[in-house]
């Protein structure tokens, strides 16, 4: 430490944006913050870094620690820095995205933090620069989700088109064509039809699909494709 003797040292923390779909909106986890300053506002899921982990082991631990939730898609997408983001000292905090399927989860959501969903566009006010951060994330999701088989995350293994269509207008915030969205999907062969159907919303019923991910892996650039021929 005697080369970096004097260098300001920072505190360091990770703060993960939690992004689920219920089959009708898009929704953000949120949590009530346990200390002050700002304590009993929304908040982001975060924490500090640990000297003996790395940021996606603080990141990992923290979603658990605050929600219950382990084993799901994280992924790091930027580090936000500014001086005062922090009133008490300064802050570095990198911060990760994550992705599930709110049904598949529900019932491992932890209540000790009092961890909300909101719809993404109804969130309350958030602490300091999270605001920010989560409409950063909503950005880098819609980038991802027309190159890399991300957005099926968000999804059960089996599902409709009504529900995928929803859930594509949901992360664009747009309106698609019913019968181009599903023209165009159809067309690309990243889709495998099932014989189930889903007959919840009426009698007639929507056939199931899964994804076929090794046409997936292949072609990503059909979905981009969708994208931009259903806008």
């Amino acid at each position: 430490m005697i080369e970096y003797s004097s260098q300001t040292h920072y505190l360091v923390a990770v703060d993960c944006i939690v992004f689920g779909f219920d089959g009708e909106r898009l929704k953000l986890l949120l949590v009530k913050r346990g200390l002050e300053p700002e304590i009993n506002k929304w908040s982001l899921i975060g924490g500090f870094v640990s000297a003996n982990e790395s940021t996606d082991e603080a990141a990992a631990r923290v979603l658990k620690k605050n929600t219950g939730l382990d084993g799901i898609y994280l992924e790091q997408f930027q580090v936000y820095g500014k001086p005062n983001r922090d009133p008490i000292e300064r802050v570095l905090s990198v911060a990760y995205f994550a992705l599930i399927d709110i049904h598949k989860y529900s019932a491992q959501i932890n209540a000790d933090y009092h961890a909300e969903w909101f719809p993404i566009n109804q969130r309350p006010e958030l602490i300091f620069d999270h605001d920010t951060m989560v409409a950063d994330a909503w950005k880098k999701l819609r980038y991802k989700a027309a190159l890399h088989p991300i957005l099926f995350e968000l999804l059960p293994k089996k599902f409709t088109l009504p529900q995928l269509q929803v859930l594509f207008e949901e992360v664009n915030d747009m309106k698609i064509d019913a019968g181009n969205f599903n023209r165009k999907i159809k067309s690309t062969g990243l889709l495998i039809k099932l014989e189930e159907k889903d007959k919840s919303s009426s009698k007639k019923g929507a056939f199931y699909f899964k994804l076929n991910p090794k046409r997936y892996q292949s072609d990503f650039h059909l979905v981009l494709n969708v994208f931009r021929s259903t806008k």
